[in-house]
């Protein structure tokens, strides 16, 4: 046996028995019970019930179910506060003293919001994008590309009233990290939003579907790094710790669910500038502080865990036992590397958006080969061919992006891209799949040959896809508030649309994970605060109501416990309602454990 693959699995052993001493350990938690009611005296049904701790870093949200009533333990004690949220109504909240062991019973009722700004102020992005003044339905698609996509747009900060001249600025300013819409795109985005975002208050009545499966669930929240910080992605490796990327600061955060412990690595240092290969670039002042961007993960069967590198074009492992990173480089004019996967035979495959190749890394042999992919049209050759000289002529002048003044897109808009964004293994014949987010296509790679076989999708912007254990390929169309559904058997398409929690707005799903246990489709709503689970034999949505305003969620994983993690990446942290971003896992049976668990220990002891 491998000596790397007998010591990480000592490894695991020992962290999955700590892991159970841990559990033991935080057995022993104070408790809350009650019910919460509406201004009316009526039970609020699907209402938000969250604990935090006391150093407001980590707290613990359940829903109520039809009578109201709620029941929740959590791993802390002391001078705790309880907030209530549901939404069309104002939050109310409250400090309480538990003990260790104690049951609490605390009743908490809702209010109507005091003045029209406020319930505006409380309303989700979705609310004020769908009053934007579009004069042609049509002008609003290239607004949801090129304006929802790395944030939510309609949020406290984004929707501050600004004359035209200033949005002009704004959209400049978002065109130098790769938003691409044409002069004419850009005029019509800047005088819609002077026009919609004027401060006058907004009206929606939000239903985020309360219902007996969101009664069942749990959801915990720990805030990580600061405001900053911008934590791509989120993964589960066999320790069970959650890692999340800081693409802003160039760390590796690491998160032990059971005690609590945040852990932060940095990225060693490299001969670039800030902002790395992307220096020409207008970085976000602040936000983008490191020269390597570390962006999506996976894990090898040794312990390793891998990861792109969009700023520095690398690829990088660490070691989670040793600490150690390796980093290997990618060459061949490669742009931008992006999602990450990793194979059966631990081969690391990853998308690399701005040049339009993907990436493949044989860790045994250290191989690294780039492989390039139909460009699409002769607008898209273009851009492959040229775009990696106009970033080296960008980089002479630093913070300036200056390749914008040059490029093709004032012209096209986002068309000139390709952009394959997410990628997965099938689990079927371990070919591998990929999505041109802008061509709006999916791609099949064969590991072997590596011939490439192209399909059209039937809606636009599909983003981050994943396969189920039986092989149907399921696709997020982010521009077109939908789930697609791939057989590549038969090489049909069905699609989904997301039903919206109120009528005129518009969802933008960016990823999805599949449970290969249960076949759950778990898909991000960031445009709503909410995360969405799609059931395939029902061919119905669950929505659960995030309990942080300004959640913007990217990849999801599952953990061996049955929780599906994901990270609140909204760029920048600073517009998230804490002002930083966070590590967000929901268990969709937890407030049935609390409730067994309190029932258990409620019972005469013998």
């Amino acid at each position: 046996m491998n000596p790397n693959h007998l010591i990480h699995s000592t490894l695991r052993i020992c962290l999955a028995l700590a892991g159970l001493l841990g559990l033991a350990a935080s057995a022993h938690a104070a408790s809350f019970t009650g019910t919460v009611l509406l201004p009316d005296g009526k039970p609020a049904f699907g209402a938000m019930v969250t604990v935090f701790d006391a150093t407001k870093q980590k707290r613990e949200t359940v829903y109520t179910d039809a009578q109201g009533q709620y029941s929740i333990r959590n791993a802390y004690a002391g001078a705790l506060d309880i907030r209530v949220r549901l939404a069309n109504y104002a939050d109310n909240r409250i400090t309480q003293n538990v003990a260790v062991d104690e049951l609490a019973r605390v009743d908490l009722s809702l209010k109507p919001f005091a003045t029209p700004q406020a319930a505006s102020d409380a309303l989700a992005a979705s609310a004020h994008n769908a009053k934007l003044p579009w004069k042609d339905p049509k002008d609003r698609a290239p607004f949801v590309s090129q304006c929802n996509y790395c944030h939510q747009m309609g949020n406290s900060t984004t929707r501050m009233p600004r004359s035209h001249d200033q949005w002009i600025g704004t959209i400049t300013k978002m065109e130098g990290i790769l938003a691409m819409p044409t002069a004419a795109q850009k005029e019509n985005f800047a005088d819609v939003l002077s026009r919609g975002f004027d401060g006058k208050p907004v009206q929606a009545l939000h239903n985020y579907g309360a219902s007996a499966e969101l009664a069942r669930a749990k959801v915990e929240e720990w805030l990580i790094g600061d405001a900053m910080s911008f934590i791509h992605d989120a993964d589960v490796m066999h320790d069970q710790k959650v890692y999340g990327t800081d693409e802003g600061h160039d760390i590796l955060w690491v998160l032990d669910r059971k005690t609590g412990k945040i852990e932060q690595n940095h990225l060693p240092d490299v001969d670039l500038p800030r902002g790395g290969k992307f220096s020409g670039m207008a970085l976000p002042i602040g936000v983008f502080s490191g020269k390597h961007g570390p962006h999506s993960m996976g894990e090898t069967s040794d312990g390793r865990v891998w990861f792109t590198n969009s700023l520095s074009s690398t690829l990088m492992s660490f070691d989670p036992l040793t600490k150690a990173f390796k980093s290997y480089p990618i060459g061949h004019d490669a742009l931008y590397p992006h999602t990450l996967r990793v194979d059966k035979n631990d081969v690391v495959w990853f998308t690399i958006v701005a040049s339009n190749q993907m990436g493949r890394f044989d860790p045994k042999t250290e191989t690294m080969t780039v492989i390039g992919l139909p460009h699409n049209g002769v607008l898209r050759w273009v851009t492959d061919t040229l775009f990696p000289t106009l970033l080296r002529l960008s980089s002479w002048v630093p913070d300036k992006a200056l390749m914008i003044n040059l490029s093709h897109h004032r012209f096209f808009g986002e068309k000139i891209m390709a952009f394959p964004y997410g990628i997965d293994v099938n689990p079927q014949d371990g070919s591998i799949w990929y999505a041109k987010l802008y061509a709006s296509k999916i791609g099949r790679i064969d590991p072997n040959t590596l011939e490439i076989t192209e399909y059209d999708t039937p809606l636009k912007g599909p983003r981050r896809p994943r396969f189920d254990a039986q092989g149907i390929f399921w696709i997020p169309a982010f521009d077109e508030n939908a789930l697609m559904r791939f057989d590549p058997t038969t090489k049909a398409f069905e699609t989904y649309k997301i039903p919206a929690v109120a009528e005129g707005e518009y969802e933008t799903p960016y990823a999805l994970n599949v449970d290969r246990k249960t076949g759950d489709v778990w898909m991000a709503a960031n445009n709503s605060d909410r995360i969405l689970r799609f059931t395939p034999a029902t061919k119905t949505f669950q929505s659960y109501a995030s309990p942080t305003r300004v959640t913007v969620l990217r990849d999801f994983a599952f953990t061996e416990d049955g929780r599906v993690c994901s990270s609140s990446s909204n760029l920048p942290a600073y517009a998230i309602e804490d002002m930083r971003p966070s590590i967000i896992c929901i268990d969709p049976t937890g407030a049935d454990k609390d409730k067994a668990a309190l029932a258990a220990a409620s019972q005469p002891q013998p």
